[in-house]
């Protein structure tokens, strides 16, 4: 089967840190390697579309400490790793409420979207302050302030997503034992096929995304009919 997009809710980096008695946000920084290294393995793998769910509608609520950290985290390694995907022939993305981040982060953010624009070897999207129903909502949201008056089919929904042009995610993984989506691709992820591993974020690596593949590749995709 083909493989063009694979998804990945990123869960498990508090309870690493909580393992070995460090700070969660020490947690966060191994999970920012783990990332580094999945980035490779998907290039490598010949995978067209990565994207990461890095911080959710549902984050905020966390203790202020932690949401600042992450997004003194995110300051820093979006900025040093610009160079590095540009090397790398990645195109870097992001989708969420990207307006309702700090100024200096949305700056950053588009800085990076724009000096990474021709990368082909393979997108990269950072699902930042992401919730999908909130990325349905937005979409209706301006389906209303562009004044629509047609008729209100799947296509003008998908018109109005973050990223109407990016395909839907054929493979989910969900690290760290956790069963359940957490409010992510909520829309795009009708007909995804969904691996869960037991391994904790930060310590994700190429074996274990070669291990997602190969199960999906076993798998027989019949969106609603029957095999032939």
């Amino acid at each position: 089967m083909s493989l063009k997009h694979i998804a990945i809710i990123m869960d498990g980096n508090g309870r690493w840190a909580k393992k070995r008695h460090l700070p969660r946000l020490l947690g966060h920084r191994a999970g920012v390697k783990a990332v580094e290294r999945t980035v490779r393995a998907a290039a490598d793998f010949g995978i067209p579309y990565l994207s990461l769910y890095a911080f959710s509608t549902e984050n905020w609520k966390r203790p202020q400490t932690e949401v600042k950290g992450l997004m003194s985290l995110f300051r820093y390694y979006i900025n040093k790793k610009v160079l590095e995907l540009v090397k790398e022939d990645v195109r870097l993305r992001f989708a969420g409420r990207i307006k309702e981040l700090p100024k200096d982060i949305q700056e950053i953010i588009h800085e990076a979207e724009n000096e990474t624009e021709k990368g082909q070897r393979l997108q990269l999207i950072v699902c930042l302050n992401y919730g999908g129903r909130q990325e349905i909502v937005d979409a209706v949201q301006k389906l209303l302030k562009d004044g629509y008056k047609g008729e209100v089919t799947e296509e003008t929904i998908r018109s109005h997503l973050y990223l109407p042009d990016l395909p839907d995610p054929d493979l989910i993984i969900r690290t760290s034992g956790e069963y359940r989506l957490s409010n992510f691709w909520l829309w795009e992820g009708s007909y995804s096929e969904f691996y869960f591993s037991s391994l904790l974020w930060p310590d994700f690596n190429k074996e274990a995304l070669q291990e997602a593949i190969l199960s999906y590749e076993k798998r027989d995709r019949r969106y609603g009919g029957i095999q032939r």
